[in-house]
């Protein structure tokens, strides 16, 4: 069989500017993977992430030679491609596009690919940007009615940070990720003071590096891996770090990897977030089919978005509708 590829890259303007605590971006820059066989094209979106050491080009270039000319099947494709990639916004790209692919060529949609149930609507949660305390408790403000609220931390007025979200939106439950911000030495008292704030969760505190310490520290408010955990084989030894892992399809590698990854989390104990990069609504259709069984969903890329692709994911609110067929699968 013939499998053609293409690539293009495509930039979404932010609504404002989405900062955490590495740095501040105004858009999101995307790369959109294009598989055609006969008249089936699939499609698949990957988002490249300096953290992980990629960038637009690199990416472009790891599908650039990738060949699926000689494969006798979708499966076969899929496959092939764990072994032709490591996990990242490349292979991802490829993966949903392929099955994307398939699901155009058989005329079933994912969910009965995988003979899983048909896929329902799902609450998100809402990422607030790391700013001044001033700043986040207008922005706790505004959003005070939606009932999830993520809020990204990471810099020397943190607690100031926390109390004034909660004060303004005293309705929500919070999530705080740090992105690996915070230090050894100050985590304890951070963590006591989230869990005196009825924080739900707190995501990736320490750098992936120095997540040791998590094993010999109380846990007062759960703790979920996000950069230290990118695809399975990572999992086996965090269990006794972290309470919940953090699924997103640019780390592992696609929807392959990431149904793989949710399987073992359950073997393991892990409760499960599945969370994602800031894209388009390419980028979380196939991620709202990983997310049916998750603990927390953290989806909302499209709603940080000055003006999404169409056809896009509908939103109302904080709950988010699965996709259509004619954006994904």
């Amino acid at each position: 069989m013939e499998l053609q590829i293409d690539t293009r890259r495509e930039s979404f303007p932010i609504d404002g500017q989405f900062r955490i605590s590495r740095g501040a971006k105004t858009a999101a820059d995307v790369l959109v993977c294009e598989i055609r066989m006969g008249s089936g094209k699939g499609m698949g979106e990957c988002v490249p992430y300096a953290r992980y050491g990629e960038t637009m080009q690199g990416v472009e270039e790891a599908i650039g030679k990738v060949s699926l000319d000689n494969v006798t099947s979708i499966a076969e494709a899929r496959s092939m491609l764990h072994t032709a990639l490591p996990p990242g916004a490349a292979r991802n790209a490829l993966d949903c596009a392929i099955w994307d692919l398939e699901a155009k060529l058989t005329g079933k949609p994912f969910h009965q690919l995988v003979q899983m149930a048909p896929p329902r609507p799902l609450e998100t949660a809402f990422t607030l940007s790391l700013d001044t305390p001033e700043a986040m408790a207008d922005a706790a403000r505004g959003a005070s009615s939606r009932p999830l609220l993520k809020v990204k931390l990471g810099g020397p007025e943190d607690i100031a940070c926390m109390h004034a979200v909660v004060a303004n939106a005293p309705k929500s439950n919070i999530i705080i990720d740090a992105n690996e911000a915070w230090r050894i030495d100050d985590l304890p008292h951070l963590m006591r003071e989230a869990a005196s704030l009825d924080i739900a969760l707190i995501e990736q505190p320490l750098p992936a590096g120095q997540d040791q310490a998590l094993a010999s520290i109380p846990h007062p408010v759960p703790i979920c891996a996000d950069e230290s955990v990118h695809c399975s084989r990572d999992m086996g030894k965090l269990t006794d770090r972290y309470d919940y892992i953090n699924i997103k399809l640019d780390k592992a590698g696609g929807l392959t990897e990431a149904l793989k990854m949710r399987d073992e989390a359950q073997k393991l104990g892990f409760g499960i977030m599945v969370g994602c990069m800031v894209g388009s609504s390419l980028s979380m259709a196939p991620a709202v089919f990983l997310a049916q069984d998750a603990d927390y969903v953290d989806l909302d890329g499209p709603l940080l978005l000055a003006k999404d692709r169409s056809p896009a994911l509908h939103y109302l609110g904080n709950t988010v509708s699965p996709p259509e067929s004619a954006l994904w699968g």
